[in-house]
Parts: C-alpha cells; structure tokens; sequence
C-alpha cells in the first residue's frame, strides 16, 4: 500500500465522529495490520451498505428495505407517532425498548442561521402522515435547545385543527442533551412523563 493511499484512509478516517487525526491514524494502522480479517471484510462491507441503505420513504429511517422494518411490524402500533431530529435519536428511542410506535425522522432542527427552515426539513411529511393514517398521538422527542423547541413549536402550529395529540417527552430530558447521549432510563422516565406540547 502506498503512503499515499495510508494518508488518504486517514484523511477520512478522521471524518467520523470521535476521531481525531491521532486516533484515525491508530485506527488506520490497526485495519492496515489486520488487512485480511478486518480491512477486507470492513471494506466490503461499506461498499455493500453503500448501495443498499437507503430512506424508508414513510419516517426517514435508513434501512436497506422502503419501507424500513419499524414501520412494517405488525406488532407496533401506528396511531402514536415519536418525532425524532435524525437517526441517532431514533437509534437511541430504539435502544431503551420503551416505545412501541412508529417514528418519524426530521432531518435536523429549525436554525436561522444555519438556513434550515421547514421546507429542508421533513414536516410536510409527517403532516400527511397524521392527514392520511389513523394517527392519534404524536410525541416530540426533539433535543431542549432553543433549535429544538423552536421545531417542537412549529410543529405544534402546524398540526393544530387536526384530530392529533401533541405530547413533548417530560422531565429527564435536559436542556440541551441529546437524545443520542442519554442512558436508557432516563429516556423511558421522559417517554412515561410526556406532557402537551
């Protein structure tokens, strides 16, 4: 392998979150030594995944199926809806098994100043959602940041005059944690105590 091709893996090894240009280089070596057991597999892998996963076209969920295997379980029930910003929030809900709804993925939080306003984000879809399905409740499990709440208020304008709950997750949460952060117990004590929004 030439230096080159080693400075390019970690070049973008130190992309990820959590990696820094030390540790991608740590990373980069241990992949480059364990070439046949871990780098080739990896490699495949990612090209694979690349290809595969994509949106589920009902709640923004990544999968490799559309649509993902969270909104076709039978066993969830579909008239409660928990709006997550991104993946990591969802993941997170995932990981403290207290939900059994159905998601809805936003893309992100309202932010002026990042020029993310309500068309960038996936509103429009979660409003059809709660026109088109048997909808009952929806739980705004965004960040408590001011980008957060700004969303959680937007969203509770814009489905007001539809026969849907708005509950927010209640204490528990802190201002400004994130979803992905959180130990699971405290994830379900704000799933049991939502509140209107």
């Amino acid at each position: 392998m030439a230096a080159s091709e080693i400075e390019r893996m970690i070049q973008l090894l130190a992309r990820l979150p959590g990696l820094g240009p030390r540790s991608a280089r740590r990373a980069a070596l241990h992949l480059i030594e364990r070439r046949e057991s871990l780098l080739r597999p990896l490699a495949a892998t990612l090209a694979r995944a690349a290809d595969a996963v994509r949106l589920c076209g009902v709640c923004g969920n990544m999968s490799d199926s559309d649509p993902c295997p969270i909104c076709e379980d039978p066993k969830r029930d579909p008239s409660v809806i928990c709006v997550v910003e991104d993946l990591g929030g969802l993941w997170a809900m995932e990981r403290s098994a207290a939900f059994k709804g159905r998601y809805h993925v936003l893309g992100g939080t309202l932010s002026a100043l990042d020029g993310r306003g309500p068309e960038q984000l996936n509103i429009a879809g979660l409003a059809r959602r709660c026109e088109d399905e048997q909808v009952r409740e929806i739980i705004l499990a965004l960040t408590a940041t001011v980008e957060g709440q700004t969303t959680a208020h937007y969203i509770g304008e814009r489905l007001e005059g539809l026969d849907v709950k708005v509950t927010k997750l209640g204490q528990g949460v802190p201002v400004g944690g994130a979803l992905d952060y959180l130990d699971d117990g405290t994830l379900m004590a704000a799933l049991r105590s939502r509140q209107p929004a």
